[in-house]
């Protein structure tokens, strides 16, 4: 199987699913994704929380440990590393190293707005020091809080993160066509965006894009579905099609006796 890093150089961007919990990752392996990553926003909701505040850290870690059992490259969302101490973010990333995990996502946000380039650029120069090894996909939030949202600032921001060690650039948020071309015509690293609501896999492949995230979509829709299927037996409807329980089961079962398949 080609490397982590090796798929974000491929034909196509990387499609990469995250998920929330064991079942979700193991759907999404059975599925045939080769590297499945963690969502903070549906890790956050599960256990009742509002994402971004920091209280994903032990979950995360603790699902982390789970999926790296299973035969596919698996990736974090660690929000912004939690904690504005570059060593004890480092610290983090090197547990996750440790455990198998093949890449991390860190954010330049806190609390819904941006932080200081210098000190989001000082976490990711420790963890490449601590884990040299680990993707470090760093997130540029300029777009997703609307603040500073230009090209022009989101390439200064990910130029330095560049500088410090970044393997990969995320902008999620980015929606226009000409300005996920201008980003990722000026930034020297594989270019990460969310799942676009009019621009296809390859459309967002021409552009230059090499990873495309499901980012909470996966968590949002199953709630959706969940609410529906429930819906539709009090309304004397008939309830959607679903993996039967027992298929389920045994996927869950198999993970146990033997995680790599």
């Amino acid at each position: 199987m080609p490397s982590f890093h090796e798929l974000h150089r491929g034909d196509a961007p990387l499609l990469l699913p995250n998920a929330w919990d064991v079942g979700s990752a193991l759907a999404f392996v059975a599925a045939g994704y080769p590297a499945v990553a963690t969502t903070s926003f549906g890790v956050a909701a599960s256990a009742g929380n509002p994402d971004g505040l920091g209280s994903t850290r032990e979950a995360t870690l603790a699902l982390a440990a789970q999926l790296v059992r299973m035969p596919v490259h698996v990736t974090t969302d660690i929000e912004d590393g939690y904690s504005g101490d570059p060593a004890q973010v480092a610290s983090f990333a090197a547990q996750l190293a440790a455990l198998g995990v093949a890449g991390l996502n860190i954010e330049d946000s806190r609390d819904g707005h941006l932080v200081d380039p210098d000190a989001a650029a000082a976490k990711i120069a420790a963890i490449k020091r601590r884990a040299p090894g680990i993707f470090v996909n760093a997130r540029v939030d300029n777009f997703w809080f609307s603040e500073q949202a230009t090209v022009a600032a989101v390439l200064k921001r990910a130029r330095s993160y560049a500088a410090a060690g970044a393997d990969g650039i995320f902008v999620p948020g980015a929606g226009a066509a000409e300005d996920i071309g201008a980003i990722t015509a000026g930034i020297g690293l594989p270019v990460n965006v969310l799942a676009h609501p009019a621009l296809d896999l390859a459309a967002l492949g021409r552009l230059g894009v090499r990873r495309v995230s499901s980012g909470s979509l996966p968590y949002r829709a199953a709630v959706d579905a969940a609410v529906g299927a429930v819906n539709a037996l009090r309304e004397g409807r008939q309830a959607p099609a679903a993996t039967p329980y027992g298929e389920m089961q045994e996927r869950l079962v198999a993970f146990r006796r033997d995680p790599r398949g």
